[in-house]
């Protein structure tokens, strides 16, 4: 057993980088207009656009502002994708040209079509499409069920039409582990890689989940924040007045490849994937342990199976979602763990910049932490007016910092007691 568990070490740290990355945030479309907002300390939190909220508990989201889908592909595929399934096929699109994977005058790609496979990650999959055509079902609006519909809802559909577009032949899969659904896509992807049945694998996070719907159900649950006179600075990580998380959407993706299979079509490598994790409470629904004891677990085994010590670890990208108990616990979590490292680490969440993108939030804050290592920028946590004296770790308050670092952490936790822990290194 040792024997294994050191082969695996072994692998982490020499054979897996990310060399390609595509987003869709509220914080706008693309990498760097992501990126760039995100450090400017700016919110992509407004009042919802896309249907009338104002019966509703809660009337804001992070919305994607001014996507239009036939900018990014033909009107027939606009017409076959529910909304997650756009905004993860064009991040998909944007990782594979960020990555060099484009093809020839005879559609080959560098690496193998055979070679490449995807992995994809969402909560909700296709509901809003479901709420839509049940509300007018039930209202006598519409009648009838057009022939897209199955296809629209189904979840594995995003990967499939990503794959379409390319004649990708390689493994596809799709994971729904609630909010670490993202992570753990990359963690299959890793795996793929691992037992070579891909050189390259496409991790995708996708979801389009604000409808009434979903909205009632969060909101029952006392899981939203209510601060519907000030939508912006509703999503508020750490601080003492914070009262909920703040639901949004979009897409990442970013692209896995065999270190080996990048060099040798020179390939611009981003950074290296160090370890990961999952691990699952065994607690409650919707609760996370109070103790934390499985993120705890989750954090150190992916910094085992980086083979690395807990003192490497510089900067956490915290799931960080503003509700008040899930704060404490993770920063409790990240102090039981680390010890006395924990005083020394930037912890913060991007959440309070983007809202909280489900399935497309894992893949989003790797993206903000393969930024932080390439730049030597941390981005902040907004909206700290009156700092938790529960949450007495460095949040990154209000403003990014410049701050070289070299090892950095990406934690996901979701409902049902999912777990999910990133570690990546600058190359």
């Amino acid at each position: 057993m040792q024997k294994k568990e050191t082969e695996k070490e072994d692998n982490m740290k020499q054979d897996y980088v990310i060399t390609g990355m595509g987003a869709v945030t509220p914080l706008g479309i693309g990498v760097d207009t992501y990126w760039e907002n995100l450090i400017a300390g700016k919110s992509g939190i407004r009042h919802i656009t896309r249907f009338d909220a104002s019966a509703l508990p809660v009337t804001f989201a992070g919305e994607v502002p001014d996507f239009h889908p036939e900018d990014f592909m033909a009107k027939k595929l606009v017409k076959e994708m529910e909304l997650f399934m756009q905004y993860g096929y064009v991040a998909a699109d944007e990782a594979f040209r960020d990555a060099g994977l484009i093809e020839d005058e005879e559609g080959n790609l560098p690496i193998p079509k055979e070679r490449i496979g995807i992995v994809l990650g969402t909560v909700f999959s296709g509901i809003s499409e479901i709420a839509d055509v049940q509300n007018k079902l039930s209202t006598g609006e519409g009648s009838k069920v057009g022939p897209r519909f199955i296809t629209r809802i189904i979840g594995n559909i995003a990967a499939a039409e990503i794959a379409i577009a390319r004649g990708l032949k390689g493994p596809s899969f799709t994971v729904s582990t609630a909010c670490s659904s993202g992570i753990d896509a990359i963690s299959m992807g890793i795996m793929l890689l691992e037992q070579d049945m891909a050189d390259a694998v496409v991790c995708v996070g996708a979801e389009a989940a604000t409808t009434p719907l979903t909205i009632q159900g969060l909101s029952s649950i006392h899981a939203l924040s209510r601060r519907n006179d000030d939508p912006e600075k509703a999503s508020r990580p750490f601080d003492l007045n914070r009262d909920g998380f703040v639901m949004a959407e979009g897409g990442g993706a970013v692209l896995l490849e065999k270190k080996e299979s990048a060099e040798r079509r020179g390939a611009r490598i981003r950074c290296r994937v160090a370890g990961f994790a999952n691990s699952t409470d065994g607690y409650h629904v919707t609760s996370p342990h109070p103790e934390g004891i499985a993120a705890v677990f989750c954090m150190d085994q992916a910094v085992k199976t980086a083979g690395m010590k807990l003192t490497d670890v510089e900067y956490i990208n915290a799931h960080g979602t503003s509700t008040p108990k899930g704060d404490i616990i993770e920063i409790n979590a990240i102090k039981t763990l680390f010890g006395d490292h924990a005083k020394k680490l930037a912890v913060s969440s991007t959440k309070s910049s983007t809202g909280h993108l489900m399935g497309a939030g894992g893949v989003t804050e790797t993206i903000a932490c393969v930024k932080a290592l390439e730049e030597g920028i941390l981005p902040p946590t907004i909206n700290q007016e009156t700092p938790d004296p529960e949450c007495d770790l460095d949040v990154v308050p209000n403003v990014a910092r410049k701050v070289p670092v070299k090892t950095v952490m990406c934690n996901a936790f979701g409902f049902g007691g999912q777990n999910a822990s990133l570690l990546l290194t600058k190359e």
